[in-house]
C-alpha cells in the first residue's frame, strides 16, 4: 500500500477529513483489484477518524500484496504511514519556519 497526502483548508477552518482509493490494472484482473479495494476501504474507515489531521486529503494505493496481506498487519501499515507522513511534514513545516524567520 501507498499513502499519499495534502494539506488542503486552513488552521481556522480544516475541513473535514476526505480519502480516496485506487488500484491499477497491474494489482490483478477486475476481481483482485476491487478486493483490494474493499479491503482499503475498510482500513481507512478504521483509522482514519481516530488518526487523520484534518485538513487532509489522503490516497491510498493498493498494491498486490494488498489483496492477501492480513488485515490486522494492513490496519497497522496505515497506522505507521500517517504517523511517519505527520511527523515529516511537522518537521518540514517547522524548518520552513526557521528559514522564514
Amino acid at each position: 500500500m501507498v499513502l499519499q497526502v495534502r494539506k488542503r483548508g486552513t488552521e481556522a477552518d480544516p475541513g473535514p477529513v476526505r480519502y480516496g482509493i485506487t488500484a491499477s490494472r497491474k494489482v490483478g484482473k477486475a476481481v483482485v483489484r476491487n478486493r483490494v479495494r474493499r479491503r482499503l476501504k475498510a482500513a481507512a474507515e478504521t483509522i482514519l477518524p481516530a488518526h487523520a489531521a484534518g485538513g487532509h486529503d489522503y490516497v491510498l494505493i493498493g498494491r498486490t500484496a494488498t489483496a492477501v496481506r492480513p488485515f490486522a498487519e494492513l490496519l497497522n501499515d496505515l497506522e505507521i504511514a500517517l504517523q511517519r507522513l505527520h511527523a515529516y511534514r511537522g518537521s518540514l513545516s517547522a524548518r520552513t519556519d526557521a528559514v522564514k524567520r
